[in-house]
């Protein structure tokens, strides 16, 4: 199919196929002259894939190229390959410390969710930088009152480690199948999860007043 068709099943303006091929999200087509190629379905499942990640996961086009490039090379293990995916939606390299290093070493206040997660057993990294944003959004939680203590994150935790039971077991077994699910899965499905849970608490709030 000629670019313009591309564009059709895609419902994305040429414009937008081209910059897309400049900065070499998309890949080129099959050159057929000198100023045309045509593209396949490869080609639409690419464009789909990189709108899903801007326009529904609100990724940037940098994050998404590198989305893209670790499903193209996402690595062996299964860790391997969840540990990639999450660095990609961090949009940044995240290099792990050398074993045993105390990230609250240095001067730094200590770690309420890093002291949390070492006393409920999780085995995460400790530098991991997404603890980090944890611990940022549990302090806003206080601040606004909300009553947010160990016992109520513990509770919120048991939740939570069911969905992620969900997620991983839904993982296919090649690699980058993997990586694509991941990576899919946690921007796509972290934006049904928030309004399922608004639906949940009127359910709850509507069943317990009858």
């Amino acid at each position: 199919m000629k670019i313009s068709e591309l564009s059709a099943a895609t419902d994305v303006p040429v414009a937008t196929l081209k910059y897309y091929l400049r900065e070499g999200l998309l890949p080129p087509g099959e050159a057929l002259s000198r100023t045309s190629a045509a593209y396949g379905d490869a080609h639409v499942e690419r464009v789909r894939l990189i709108r899903a990640l801007t326009s529904v996961g609100g990724l940037s086009l940098a994050t998404t190229r590198q989305v893209l490039e670790v499903i193209a090379d996402p690595g062996t293990s299964r860790v391997d390959v969840l540990g990639a995916a999450q660095r990609a939606l961090l949009g940044e390299d995240f290099v792990a410390g050398p074993e045993g290093d105390d990230p609250d070493e240095g001067g730094n206040p200590p770690s309420r969710a890093r002291a949390w997660l070492a006393e409920a057993g999780w085995q995460v990294h400790p530098h991991d930088p997404v603890i980090d944003d944890l611990d940022t959004a549990w302090a806003a939680c206080d601040a606004a009152g909300l009553g947010l203590d160990e016992a109520r994150m513990t509770q919120y935790a048991d939740a939570v480690l069911r969905i992620a039971r969900v997620d991983v077991d839904s993982v296919p077994p090649d690699a980058a199948g993997a990586v694509r699910q991941v990576v899919l899965g946690t921007v796509l499905v972290d934006r049904v999860l928030a309004p399922l849970r608004r639906l949940a608490q009127q359910h709850i709030a509507v069943s317990e007043s009858d």
